[in-house]
């Protein structure tokens, strides 16, 4: 192992300016091009993002460049005015450079040890010298060394740019733990980071010839990541063969019943967001959910004739609205029902207690439906969207009626948990592409919802058994910043996730082209960054306020960013750096490759025969 001796050759200036973590480097005249040689190799002096080192004593402090400049009239006035720190050898141009942590030689083990932050701080006139690639492999080596532990809980990302052949490694308990963000603009490699970093997690070996067996949940909203994990994952699509594609892929239809989902999910699902959603409609629904799952659980009686209502065996005092408990069961067993544990109920029965019960009033001594115009203001809106939900076919795997042969609450739940012993399928993606976009938060948030709700009701040694990643695909749909009704269920889900999912053992992996579009809230509580190159200024800008370790300067970089590289910094990483993200073959790659125009337009064009295939697909 290299000894990080100090060597004049690497000499490149001297400290001027410390303010806290930031420091100012005026460099040497000596340097005619912003190039040095060493070894054979060249070094470019003041790249973005390149490491510089400082010798104090038997500590090495290092740094990185974050801002090559020339120096301010200010600042020469500011240190010609004192003569002790003029130095001739020195020009105009300038490095900022951010203080990234120190290291130190263990001499009984010869090795290096390198912590994140600084003890002591440079001086002015403080030697800065470059690090060479021996250095730089030592360096990450040493931030990323787990001895000791029983498991090696790193996975790789790919290598460090600027340094050849240096992996760069995760910590796979904070990169899923404490949540992540993957963010990029369209078109900078945005999937095959994602599908980059599970290949990684899937092919790990925490110990020796053991292979990881995760448990990783994929929302895939375009349903392209099918094709990258051939054989390795569980494909549980929510609309089947909406183009004809995925014949013989072995994919298996969601099982998520609308019984399943909390009464404000329902709720979101039914009214809709074209609807004028009236407090009194909310009201209505609530209402006819509480009384279909007591019916359902025979704690009160049936809606599904109105005989009930013209017996009057209600009593003058009831409320012909509510649950009407059945013999032998008290009211405050009814009261006490809880309408948002996942109990099954019949559709059939939600409508009968709209339509028998609560569209019905009392006067004088006798019960009659409301005014056609009430019916029309309160109801019908309700009755219509359900029963549209209800010949959708594309939401079928939702809103067909429950029955004894429909699935249990435990195989809803093991479709997404289950981890077969040979760690195969332990990836489970959601194909949602299908559905529509009304109905895509509502399911997203059931899902999420459902996940956190088994994570609450484990015990502690069953949670850490049996860890959850959530991989939420085009996060800005389901969780953006702003305010809507339509988004208000997958945002409540998610949020809770992000705030409190780590400490039930549930991680959240936000991935998302438009970051400022994705509320604040949630992305402010992932610890952990892989940022592509992002295009746009307003994102830039809305990233620089998340990023941890005062390295927001970092962001300058984004823009410039080629395809397939990123910023990867947070609690997972040992370095903030810059990295190449690994190269996947053709097969490990999502189905999110640009159409290209040229080669399209350039060859036969869509035949009568596949025109009429496309739209019988549109009306199937």
């Amino acid at each position: 192992m290299t000894d990080f001796h100090i060597d004049k050759d690497l000499e490149i200036g001297s400290v001027f300016e410390v303010a806290g973590s930031e420091i100012k480097i005026a460099l040497s005249k000596s340097i005619t091009e912003l190039t040095r040689s060493h070894s054979g190799r060249v070094y470019n002096v003041g790249q973005i993002g390149s490491l510089l080192k400082m010798h104090l004593g038997r500590k090495i402090l290092f740094a990185t460049v974050k801002l090559l400049r020339l120096q301010s009239d200010e600042e020469i006035a500011a240190i010609q005015a004192n003569d002790h720190l003029v130095n001739q050898s020195h020009d105009r141009r300038v490095i900022e450079a951010s203080l990234l942590g120190e290291a130190w030689f263990d001499t009984t083990s010869s090795t290096l040890n390198f912590k994140r932050g600084v003890s002591l701080y440079p001086l002015p006139l403080q030697t800065v010298h470059l690090v060479t690639k021996t250095e730089t492999e030592a360096l990450f080596t040493s931030a990323e060394s787990v001895s000791g532990e029983e498991y090696d809980n790193r996975v790789d990302l790919g290598d460090y740019s600027g340094a050849t052949r240096v992996t760069c490694r995760a910590n796979m308990d904070k990169l899923f733990g404490q949540h992540c963000a993957i963010l990029g603009s369209t078109g900078s490699g945005k999937s095959s980071a994602v599908a980059g970093i599970i290949h990684s997690v899937l092919d790990a070996e925490p110990r020796e010839g053991v292979k990881a067996k995760p448990n990783i949940v994929l929302i895939d909203p375009h349903g392209e990541y099918g094709a990258a994990f051939e054989g390795k994952a569980q494909l549980l699509r929510a609309y089947q063969n909406i183009n004809g594609e995925g014949e013989g892929d072995g994919a298996a239809l969601l099982q998520l019943p609308y019984w399943l989902m909390s009464s404000d999910e329902f709720r979101s699902l039914v009214i809709g967001k074209t609807e004028f959603e009236a407090t009194s409609q909310a009201n209505v629904i609530y209402k006819a959910l509480a009384h279909a799952r007591m019916a359902e659980a025979g704690i009160c009686r049936t809606a599904l004739t109105d005989v009930n209502v013209h017996s009057g065996i209600m009593g003058d005092n009831s409320h012909v609205d509510l649950p009407v408990p059945c013999e032998g069961i008290t009211q405050d067993a009814v009261t006490a029902f809880d309408r948002d544990k996942p109990r099954p109920f019949k559709l059939s029965e939600f409508e009968a207690h709209i339509r028998n019960r609560q569209a019905k009033r009392k006067s004088g001594a006798n019960w009659a439906d409301v005014t056609a115009s009430e019916f029309e203001k309160t109801f019908s809106s309700i009755l219509n969207k359900l029963n549209v939900l209800k010949l959708d076919p594309r939401i079928s795997f939702m809103m067909a009626e429950h029955d004894e042969d429909h699935p249990t609450l435990t195989t809803c739940v093991a479709q997404f948990i289950r981890r077969p012993i040979d760690g195969s399928c332990g990836l489970k993606i959601i194909d949602i592409s299908g559905i529509p976009n009304e109905i895509a938060g509502p399911l997203t948030g059931a899902i999420c919802r459902l996940l956190f709700q088994y994570k609450i009701f484990q015990t502690r040694e069953e949670r850490e058994k049996d860890p959850v990643a959530i991989i939420c695909e085009e996060a800005h749909r389901y969780v953006p910043d702003r305010g809507e009704a339509q988004y208000d269920v997958a945002q409540t889900a998610v949020r809770r996730i992000a705030r409190e999912g780590r400490k039930y053992g549930l991680g959240l992996v936000l991935v998302s082209q438009r970051p400022s579009d994705v509320e604040g809230t949630v992305i402010s509580q992932c610890n952990s960054w892989v940022v592509l190159r992002l295009t746009n200024s307003r994102d830039q800008e809305h990233v620089s306020r998340f990023l941890p370790d005062s390295l927001s300067g970092m962001t300058k970089q984004l823009s410039s960013l080629p395809r397939q590289e990123a910023i990867f910094v947070g609690e997972a990483s040992a370095l903030p750096a810059r990295i190449r993200l690994r190269t996947l073959t053709p097969e490990q790659l999502p189905k999110s490759a640009d159409i290209s125009f040229v080669k399209a337009w350039s060859s036969e064009p869509i035949s009568e025969e596949e025109l009429d295939a496309i739209t019988s697909r549109m009306n199937s």
